[in-house]
């Protein structure tokens, strides 16, 4: 996907959004026994709508193989801070350039379930349409949502999480056949429920 351009989300909602993100108290989890790792949020403006930007992880990947996720992924020794993870893990998996991302904060710290990441999320706005290029073995596909389509109530589940033998209920969001959940889904509805209360605001 090679594509060009400058448009990015209306300043308003930028600066709202940014503010609320730095005057939350945000969780901070410090456990050693976990592995850090950070992810990119990509939010951009196309045809006067709100989107966000997924990736599908390759079928070849250790851990979390075909799911839908943001890009990211563990923090190496040389990483300055889980900014620069997700900024730098999002330019090899997507070529996302650093250069096109503002960032207008972090949510909340996230452990997955399974896999014994623990994951710091970073809100960015990118530019629409923008130059991208997957890396194959690990980004099997790009995907873009509507926010809109996420808000929608019939677009959250709460179901069983067979991963945990049934046993966890979790967040499950559908969207033209394709299904996010896991940690991903989490990290989600917290974006969402800060998203939908910035626009209840402007209403």
């Amino acid at each position: 996907m090679c594509l060009s351009g400058s448009v990015t989300i209306k300043l308003e909602m930028k600066q709202k959004l940014k503010q609320v993100l730095s005057n939350r108290d945000r969780l901070c989890i410090i456990d050693e026994t976990l592995i850090s790792a950070a992810v990119l949020i990509p939010i951009f403006l196309k045809n006067g709508e709100y989107w966000l930007l997924f990736t599908k992880r390759s079928d070849t990947l250790r851990d979390h193989k075909g799911q839908i996720s943001f890009s990211g992924g563990r923090c190496e020794k040389g990483d300055e801070s889980p900014l620069y993870t997700a900024l730098r893990e999002s330019d090899e998996e997507i070529g996302l350039s650093p250069n096109d991302v503002e960032i207008l904060g972090a949510l909340d710290d996230r452990p997955t379930m399974h896999t014994n990441y623990l994951i710091t999320p970073f809100v960015g706005v990118i530019p629409w349409p923008v130059e991208l290029k997957v890396d194959p073995a690990e980004v099997a596909e790009i995907i873009t949502m509507p926010v809109s389509a996420l808000l929608k109530k019939d677009a959250l589940r709460q179901e069983n999480d067979q991963v945990n033998d049934g046993t966890s209920e979790g967040y499950f969001y559908y969207y033209d056949k394709r299904i996010i959940w896991g940690a991903t889904a989490r990290i989600l509805t917290q974006f969402l429920e800060i998203w939908s209360g910035l626009v209840g605001k402007q209403e």
